[in-house]
Order: structure tokens, then C-alpha cells, then sequence
């Protein structure tokens, strides 16, 4: 499959004329950090200006939705509570609507306030994440430990405070609870800041991984959970629905897996020699374009 490179006028035009919604990764395609994408928010405003249905659909589990918002709102891009779909409110969903865990289940969290937020908003009682008592550095004391045997999933996101102790637990739950579901929100190996990458959530579950010998359940992209997600709260046409990312195999595998065309931009994760030259990734975009910003061009119209 021959990747487009978006150059011309006619080119973004033809994109306006095909689509109609537009769903966004967010790090690395809008924002590095805290800060902006050159031309990101006009590109925004060009496609409302266009009735454009615009969905943001990132794997940040550290932030609830509302959280989330805020920090759109910070930079002064326009978003809405129902536009944002985020790993930590997927893995939410999953755990009230499909895998339906009983009411008196919890779920122990590697992971942060969004997560607990975004898991409190689906009525699902939890432990750990943020509780300072395995926040602690040091090693657990299996003598003083107390299985809580009502844990029947652990739940593993990006977490900054990260512990032996937190993955202890986890362990102990998911080894002597018997049905104790492995989850991760997602599984980016990296994700990008202003100056560059640092380890992601999947590097947060690998020890995890590693302990187990077994894999978990990946909710956000490149999963379907993510758009199924989507699918529940917003009426779209996947062929009139494009995506548009910056790693190939979360945010364009996602797209491919939905039936969604697909754009890459080049001011994230992803370079020009992983779609071009003899050791090119297997996964390509329909189209590519060096940054979200080159849409600008669309202001004439």
C-alpha cells in the first residue's frame, strides 16, 4: 500500500471534501508537553468552521476527561468533556460495561488521579494508585501483608510514582486472586514531551509482564476497546472518519483496525525512514504530512 504525502492545496482540500470527522491523537500531533503544535489550533478552528466532527482520542491515562479539558483549556484549544476519550475512561467503561465486575470487586491501580477518577465516575471501588501507604519506597513485607481478596482486577497506567512496592501488590493479586484480570490502559513503550521521549505506560507493566510470563488486556489504542468506546456515545461513518496520529503502531494501527483512513504527522513519535527506504514498517498510513499545521493552508478557502 502506497503512502499519499499531503503537498498541495488540492490535496488538504480533498481531505475536507472525504471526511467527516476528524479524530485527533493528542501528544505529539496538537502538543509536545505543554506546549503547542504550530498551527494546531487554527487547523482546529478550520475544520469546525467546516462542520467538522472533531473526537480527541489519546492512550493518557493520567488524566481523568474533565482533567484532561483543563489542560486544552490552558493552551486555548476548544474541547469538549464528550469530545475526549481517553484510555483511563475506556479502561473504566471496560471494567463496568464488559467485563461487568461485580459491585463487590475492586480493582487494584497502578496509576494515577485521572485513573481513580475516571474509575470512580463508573461506580468501581479501587486501591492503591495514589494512596501514599504504596507510595513508599521499599520492599513489601509478605508477613505484614494482608490480601485483600476482593481485588479482581489490576489495573496498570502511566505512573510517575511507580513503586516495587505498588508492583508487589499487583503481583500478589494477580497470582493469589483467583480470576484476577491483568489490565493495562495501554502499552506505548514512550511518549513524548517538550525535548523529547521518556519511558511510557507499557514500560510501567513490563516488570509486571516479565514476573507473570503472560501479557495483559490492552485497552487503549491500537485496541478496539478505544473505539468501541467511541462507537457507544457517537453516531460516525468509519469510511467518512479519518485519524490522525503520530506512532504508527498505537494511532495508525487503531485507525487500520477500525476501518478509519488514516494521517501521519511527523512531529511525534514516528520519522521519515519508518515509511520510507528497504526497513519500512509494515503498518502505513493512507496519507502523511510533516505536521498538523501544514492544514493552515485551508484558511483560504
Amino acid at each position: 500500500m502506497a503512502v499519499t504525502r499531503l503537498s498541495s492545496y488540492d490535496d488538504y482540500a480533498g481531505l475536507l471534501d472525504r471526511y467527516d470527522v476528524f479524530m485527533f491523537d493528542c501528544d505529539g500531533v496538537l502538543w509536545h508537553g505543554d506546549h503547542l503544535i504550530d498551527g494546531a489550533v487554527e487547523v482546529l478552528n478550520i475544520l469546525r468552521s467546516h462542520n467538522k466532527k472533531i473526537i480527541f482520542v489519546t492512550n493518557n491515562a493520567t488524566k481523568s476527561r474533565r482533567s484532561y479539558k483543563t489542560k486544552f483549556d490552558q493552551l486555548g484549544v476548544e474541547a469538549h468533556v464528550d469530545e475526549i476519550y481517553g484510555s483511563a475512561y475506556a479502561s473504566a467503561v471496560y471494567l463496568s460495561s464488559v467485563v461487568k465486575l461485580p459491585k463487590d470487586q475492586k480493582v487494584y491501580v497502578i496509576g494515577m488521579a485521572g485513573m481513580e477518577e475516571e474509575l470512580r465516575e463508573e461506580g468501581i471501588a479501587y486501591v492503591g494508585g495514589t494512596d501514599p501507604a504504596d507510595c513508599t519506597l521499599g520492599q513489601l513485607s509478605l508477613t505484614d501483608f494482608e490480601l485483600d481478596t476482593s481485588v479482581g482486577a489490576v489495573l496498570c497506567g502511566l505512573d510517575t510514582d511507580v513503586t516495587y512496592k505498588k508492583l508487589s501488590k499487583a503481583f500478589q493479586y494477580l497470582t493469589r486472586n483467583p480470576g484476577c484480570l491483568f489490565l493495562a490502559s495501554n502499552e506505548d513503550s514512550t511518549y513524548p514531551i517538550n525535548g523529547g521521549l521518556l519511558p511510557g505506560a507499557g514500560a510501567i507493566s513490563a516488570p509486571l509482564r516479565f514476573a507473570l510470563g503472560r501479557d495483559p488486556i490492552a485497552i487503549g489504542k491500537p485496541a478496539s476497546t478505544m473505539l468501541d468506546c467511541i462507537k457507544a456515545k457517537v453516531d460516525f461513518d468509519p469510511k467518512r472518519t479519518i485519524m490522525i496520529g503520530d506512532r504508527l503502531n498505537t494511532d495508525i494501527q487503531f485507525g487500520r483496525n477500525g476501518g478509519l483512513a488514516t494521517l501521519l504527522v511527523l512531529t511525534g513519535i514516528t520519522s521519515e525512514a519508518e515509511i520510507t527506504g528497504p526497513n519500512a514498517s509494515p503498518i502505513v498510513p493512507d496519507f502523511v504530512t510533516q505536521s498538523i499545521g501544514d492544514l493552515r493552508v485551508l484558511k483560504k478557502e
